[in-house]
């Protein structure tokens, strides 16, 4: 009986541990689009070794993230004979070919793959900013210059396609296309730009138009996102001109704050709690919007705030309670209380500066309590963040340095973090490291 007895705890505790929780990571930001990673089973720190490359397979220029689904990991690039190198603000046509692959999850081997020309008219123009947005059999790639396609995840057949400079009068933001489109039930919510479409829905399925709304000046690179307030369903649209909330369904508008930006750089999506929505920009571009109970009009609280709050360039940031994470565009790690915008506390630590390093860009992505950071440097750090500070527990290189940004030497892309592994790309590979315990 004893035998017995013990036979079922050792069968139950491996039952146990088989249970353990993996996710893909669809789309921008992973399964939510809130940079949360719910795996466990994950390392506590880093081997003395190194971590293991389970893959790597060669790639072009890019600055868009990869999406692992089902077995698959999809990523854009951007090749070209010409010299891509600009500087800052400046605007050159460069002419090439950008690309979806398809990759399999478990070797790196090239599935399927697609190329089209396209001719860069922006500045930092080494490849695609967006993410690939994975929906059951679906995927939807978005390029620099605003080449929207719908492929069939099996075999990378074009389903539907759109031209949104050609199609909507649009013209391409000084930094490319870099709203990650939005998957709402039966749509496809991209920001698209041009009169009167400044955000355009169209039927995820078939391409056709549902609604556009608004107009702006210039699209901004600040991603739709749709929340619940005032008894409704919100699509925030933070642009260069506005602050606006629209019905997701039908495009009307709820509300608008205006604001303004700096060379249109507006790229967080706002961080909501509540009644209340912070937006921010460079240079101290930032504001602290509370909404009415009704959710029908919203009103400005606090904006401008010079040398306090924080004003996100790369690097999304988050809330925890009443504290808001993020990286300024000086380049150090800050913690803000919400409601005032008073800093908390700041750091240059995860750059391994101790000094302000201009858009410098450490990607965050919380996973229980701690944060897994991947910076411009090429490394993984993991690290414990709170009212009291920053408390680094580890760090590891894991690939270089590809690209040219202010004088030094970066990579600026966001990883996906799935399946207890990590995928990461430069300008010329991606790699597949193993995190698992």
């Amino acid at each position: 009986m004893i035998n017995f007895r013990v036979a079922v705890f050792v069968l139950s505790l491996s039952l146990c541990s088989g249970l353990v929780k993996a996710e893909d990571w669809p789309q921008w930001m992973g399964p939510n689009r809130d940079n949360v990673w719910s795996e466990d089973g994950v390392l506590e720190s880093f081997p003395d070794s190194g971590l293991k490359v389970l893959w790597r397979t060669e790639i072009a220029g890019g600055y868009a993230g990869p999406a692992v689904s089902n077995g698959r990991v999809f990523v854009t690039d951007y090749t070209t004979a010409d010299d891509v190198k600009v500087s800052n603000f400046e605007r050159e046509q460069f002419s090439g070919q950008e690309q979806i692959l398809c990759l399999d999850e478990k070797t790196g081997k090239k599935l399927w793959s697609h190329d089209y020309p396209v001719k860069y008219t922006v500045s930092y123009p080494s490849g695609p900013r967006c993410t690939p947005t994975v929906d059951g059999d679906r995927v939807y790639v978005l390029g620099t210059e605003g080449n929207l396609f719908c492929f069939n995840v099996a075999d990378g057949e074009i389903l539907w396609s759109k031209d949104f400079k050609t199609e909507y009068g649009a013209k391409t933001a000084l930094w490319g296309y870099a709203s990650h489109p939005l998957v709402d039930g039966n749509k496809l919510i991209c920001v698209v730009g041009g009169e009167g479409s400044h955000a355009v829905a169209f039927d995820k399925l078939t391409g056709k138009e549902l609604w556009r709304t608004l107009s702006s000046k210039e699209q901004g690179y600040s991603p739709p996102m749709i929340i619940e307030h005032g008894g409704m369903r919100q699509l925030i649209l933070f642009r260069p001109g506005a602050v606006s909330a629209v019905n997701p369904e039908t495009g009307k508008v709820y509300w608008s704050v205006p604001y303004e930006a700096t060379n249109g750089s507006v790229i967080m999506t706002p961080i909501h709690k509540g009644n209340l929505l912070y937006c921010a920009g460079y240079s101290n571009k930032n504001m602290l919007i509370k909404m009415a109970d009704d959710g029908k009009s919203a009103e400005i609280v606090w904006e401008g705030l010079s040398k306090q709050a924080i004003s996100p360039v790369n690097v999304q940031p988050f809330r925890v309670d009443d504290i808001v994470y993020g990286f300024d565009q000086s380049g150090l790690l800050h913690a803000m209380d919400l409601e005032t915008g008073d800093r908390i506390w700041g750091t240059g630590a995860p750059l391994n500066s101790e000094r302000p390093v201009g858009s410098g860009t450490a990607f965050m992505v919380r996973q229980g309590n701690r944060v897994w950071m991947f910076n411009e440097l090429g490394e993984l750090l993991i690290a414990k963040l709170s009212r009291e500070g920053y408390e680094e527990i580890d760090r590891v290189k894991v690939i270089d340095q590809t690209n040219n940004a202010f004088g030094r030497e970066v990579v600026w892309s966001m990883p996906a973090f799935a399946n207890r592994h990590v995928y990461i790309r430069n300008d010329k590979e991606i790699i597949c490291v193993d995190v698992s315990k």
